[in-house]
């Protein structure tokens, strides 16, 4: 068996145009141009090249990003006045702090900062707990591009044994509730979970986030089994690779995502999936047309 692979470039592409056709009507019939207001504290280079993306992103989609830089040694106080700010800001329908902050910013009193109506990234306790009865107003973008991915490559989730490798509050934990929510039986597994390949053997779907470059071998994996692979992991030579071993694991998955190519171009699109979504939210009371397009879904 040799896998068909999950390319997250081709879906993210179709999710981008028609973020794209729904940015313009936004602007046709209200006169508003979504807006995302991304903040980064520090000058960490990769934090730099994400915020870089997602920016050119936005412009590609008819998103207006504004970006907001702070020196690594400014005040926590500072930075959430600016958020509290751009809370208040009827132009602002989402506010990104790009991720690690400094080790004296308190990450949760950030975060929770945030207007829930504009926690694009959907990290506020608010939308992380709204999870657990299904009712989140912006999922974690990661995870919604996970499943997104799922169903556009016809993956049946109801009553599917599905394993996440991986605890994080980012990507494994809302990753877990989003398929409990679509009735998967669903085991998460972490950095202390003895016999690992005891549950991956058992996964009809197994997702996997650990940070952990070939961590999940070809023999661990159920024939026929579909394999998102979270992972993004750059090896002494430069090379990317996945949690995954890309090859071995191939021969027995059914489907599987690649690395680079594969979730990565997922994560930013659903960034702009959320920004726009608030955006029509914002309109709703005044078009009955757009209240009704506000979460339906994105791929026929």
């Amino acid at each position: 068996m040799t896998a068909t692979i999950i390319d997250g470039k081709s879906v993210a592409a179709k999710v981008r145009w028609q973020c794209r056709e729904r940015a313009d009507e936004l602007q046709a019939r209200h006169g508003v141009v979504p807006g995302l207001a991304v903040l980064m504290v520090g000058d960490d280079p990769a934090s730099a090249v994400y915020v870089r993306k997602k920016i050119q992103a936005c412009a590609d989609v008819g998103i207006q990003s504004h970006k907001f830089l702070f020196s690594r040694d400014e005040k926590q106080s500072v930075v959430i006045d600016k958020i509290r700010e751009l809370s208040a800001d009827p132009k602002i329908h989402g506010i990104l702090v790009q991720l690690p902050l400094p080790k004296h910013f308190d990450l949760q009193e950030v975060l929770g900062a945030i207007d829930q109506e504009k926690d694009v990234d959907g990290f506020h306790l608010y939308n992380v707990g709204g999870l657990v009865v299904g009712g989140t107003v912006f999922p974690p973008c990661t995870p919604y591009g996970v499943m997104l991915m799922l169903d556009n490559s016809g993956v049946e989730i109801a009553g599917r044994n599905a394993v996440v490798v991986g605890a994080s509050n980012i990507v494994g934990k809302p990753m877990a509730l989003m398929l409990m929510n679509r009735e998967a039986t669903v085991s998460v597994c972490h950095a202390k979970t003895r016999d690992l390949a005891q549950f991956t053997i058992l996964a009809d779907i197994l997702i996997v986030a650990a940070g952990c470059p070939n961590l999940i071998t070809g023999p661990m994996v159920k024939s026929g089994a579909v394999v998102i692979d979270v992972g993004i992991n750059r090896l002494p030579n430069g090379q990317l690779v996945g949690d995954c071993d890309f090859e071995a694991v191939s021969r027995r998955a059914s489907k599987i995502t690649p690395v680079p190519g594969g979730v990565g171009p997922m994560t930013v699109t659903m960034l702009l999936v959320n920004t726009i979504s608030s955006a029509e939210r914002s309109c709703a009371d005044r078009s009955p047309a757009i209240a009704g397009a506000v979460g339906a879904a994105l791929i026929d």
